[in-house]
């Protein structure tokens, strides 16, 4: 059985907890026990040698020569085209970004806190951030009009530091915390939720955060990676068993172990394979694992660990369906996996990295003009944009003072807008995206497979049907 196919001002501010200081990572999104979305289709069966011929084709059929005819003297030296390209370059920038419509007046203060730490380092977290807020500013009035201004705060990892970074956006009297990406999701969001502050998050787990009704909202769907895209997978292949390889941190592990009622619903049995964080080699896990009749095999990490996991699946020999989470799709997978282990393996996503497209080009516009080396590959940049940018984007009827209950009051009243960097995803936060998790202001995601050089083919939007009122 084979895969298929297959102007802003910032503060930042360090966390006061002693704790222990734990590695950090990016935390993927997670959901608790909900329902499995009906409208996801079935996954296409195709062979490594059909893919092949498929992109072969598609490989001639786009192959075409262009030719550029350069007029001027012998003199220029191709000064002329470099220039006409340069400008292109620009104007292609300026086009994503928009016109000018630059914020003033006193600075709106927004806390962020991000999961830096000593170990699988987010860095690229901040400096996105930061260049998205100064997009924001001068391209979208930043918010109810006026700039916003970033209060920073890094948990590294640390439940201890979490809950400091949660009080600490108490105290700095901020209208609204956006969270990143952090293990200790709920050490932050537990101080800030008592405090009556609005709390953002990309993707969230666990039953209280997601069941809150009062004023937290996770702008992507939790149930699509986690449960759909392998139950549909499972389907395809006519198999009744999913094997997650979840990296093992209390979200994630919680998450599965709550989809468990979802797989047995729809007839699928779901064995969870914990595996630590920092493990180079997998091997003796995965020999285990594909001794034991597998099915699917959906892997749940950062890069790194999704790295060493499909290595391991590959020194073991197997060679059944696979299926992942964006987060495991960068560079670094690609040159540390052969691509042709890659082929044919299935992404759940929520932006499309790696296509030429109009999230894309925004992302690239804004982390090229505003940002200095940043990895337009990484799925934890985008996420992070895609955070900042959509909480944005829900408060865009808010007019006059911008407090916690005027963003928690324009955020439930938003109407269904498009996500930015989301490949035309949709969100409203009024409590109907997901059944039994009111929190939620997604619903579905976006699907690719990979091509024979690891990068995705088109991505297509599952699930993703209008969110009732």
């Amino acid at each position: 059985m084979r895969r298929s196919g297959r102007t802003t001002r910032q503060r930042e501010l360090p966390a006061l907890s002693t704790s222990p200081v734990l590695p950090a990572l990016p935390a993927p999104t997670a959901a608790p026990a909900l329902p499995a979305h009906p409208g996801l289709p079935a996954l296409a069966v195709r062979g490594r040698s059909a893919a092949r011929a498929r992109l072969a084709l598609t490989a001639s059929a786009v192959a075409v020569l262009l030719a550029v005819t350069a007029c001027g003297d012998d003199a220029d030296d191709g000064q002329g085209a470099a220039t006409g390209a340069a400008a292109t370059g620009a104007a292609s920038t300026a086009d994503a970004l928009g016109p000018a419509a630059p914020a003033r007046g006193e600075p709106v203060r927004i806390g962020l806190v991000t999961g830096r730490g000593a170990s699988g380092d987010l860095n690229i977290e901040k400096d996105v951030a930061e260049a998205t807020v100064k997009y924001l500013n001068e391209h979208r009035s930043g918010i109810a009009g006026r700039p916003v201004e970033l209060v920073l705060c890094e948990t590294l990892a640390d439940p201890g530091k979490g809950a400091d970074c949660g009080n600490r956006m108490v105290e700095e009297n901020v209208a609204a915390v956006v969270v990143g990406s952090t293990p200790v999701l709920e050490s932050v969001w537990q101080p800030i939720n008592q405090a009556g502050l609005p709390a953002v998050f990309f993707g969230a787990s666990g039953n209280r955060i997601l069941g809150d009704t009062k004023a937290t909202f996770a702008l992507t769907d939790p149930t699509f990676p986690v449960s759909g895209v392998p139950i549909a997978l499972a389907k395809e292949h006519k198999t009744t068993k999913v094997t997650a390889v979840v990296i093992d941190v209390p979200s994630s592990r919680a998450s599965y172990q709550a989809a468990v009622a979802v797989y047995k619903a729809a007839g699928i049995d779901l064995t969870i394979v914990p595996v630590p964080l920092g493990t180079a080699d997998m091997t003796p896990q995965m020999r285990k694992l594909a001794g034991d009749d597998p099915g699917v095999v959906h892997i749940h990490g950062n890069d790194s660990f999704c790295i060493s996991a499909l290595n391991g699946l590959r020194a073991v020999g197997y060679d059944g369906p696979i299926s992942m989470i964006g987060q495991c799709v960068t560079d670094a997978t690609r040159k540390a996996v052969p691509a042709s282990y890659l082929e044919g393996v299935s992404v759940a996503a929520n932006s499309p990295i790696g296509t030429d497209n109009p999230s894309t080009r925004l992302y690239q516009a804004v982390v090229t003009t505003y940002g200095k080396d940043i990895d337009p590959s990484k799925p934890s940049g985008v996420n992070i944009f895609t955070t900042l940018a959509g909480f944005q984007a829900s408060l865009a009827n808010l007019t006059g003072d911008v407090t916690p209950t005027s963003v928690i009051t324009a955020m439930k009243a938003m109407p269904a807008t498009e996500l930015p960097g989301g490949g035309g995803l949709k969100i409203r936060c009024n409590g109907h995206a997901v059944a039994g998790s009111p929190a939620v202001c997604g619903r579905g995601g976006l699907l690719t497979t990979l091509d024979d050089a690891g990068e995705p083919t088109e991505y297509k939007l599952v699930g993703a049907t209008p969110i009732e009122d």
